[in-house]
């Protein structure tokens, strides 16, 4: 068990799986630059359709640097995933405003959701800083 928890592979899967969403997301956003700029309008972001882009290239340039193993720390901190995650999550999941009931409940998850994966790009970093391959 050891020899496939310790495994590159592995490795190269988890951080695949925790950049999943902001390829996802990235390239959603590249394809339907309208929809990602009317997103960022429906969250009263400044100049929308700047924050659209700079959005795609912080999802799908961070995502590139942790996968390749280039500078994977600043993709995970500097580059922003990590702080753009945590400052998306107040923005976009402000379940306290919200009345009691199933919406709620739902943007609280994923408020939490995204409070875990701020955790894991931060452990990205830190294992890549005391130069520990995840």
């Amino acid at each position: 068990m050891r020899r496939i928890a310790e495994s590159r592979i592995l490795g190269w899967l988890a951080l695949l799986c925790l950049c999943a969403a902001y390829i996802q997301g990235g390239l959603n956003k590249l394809l339907d630059f309208p929809g990602a700029i009317a997103e960022a309008a429906h969250f009263g972001l400044p100049v929308p359709p700047v924050t659209a882009a700079l959005t795609i290239a912080v999802e799908l340039g961070a995502s590139a640097l942790i996968l390749s193993g280039r500078l994977r720390w600043a993709g995970a901190l500097a580059l922003a995933l990590a702080a753009f995650t945590l400052a998306a999550t107040f923005v976009a999941n402000r379940f306290w405003v919200l009345p009691p009931g199933m919406e709620r409940f739902m943007t609280a998850n994923a408020f939490f959701e995204h409070l875990g994966l701020v955790g894991g790009f931060l452990l990205v970093a830190r294992l890549f800083l005391r130069r520990t391959e995840p």
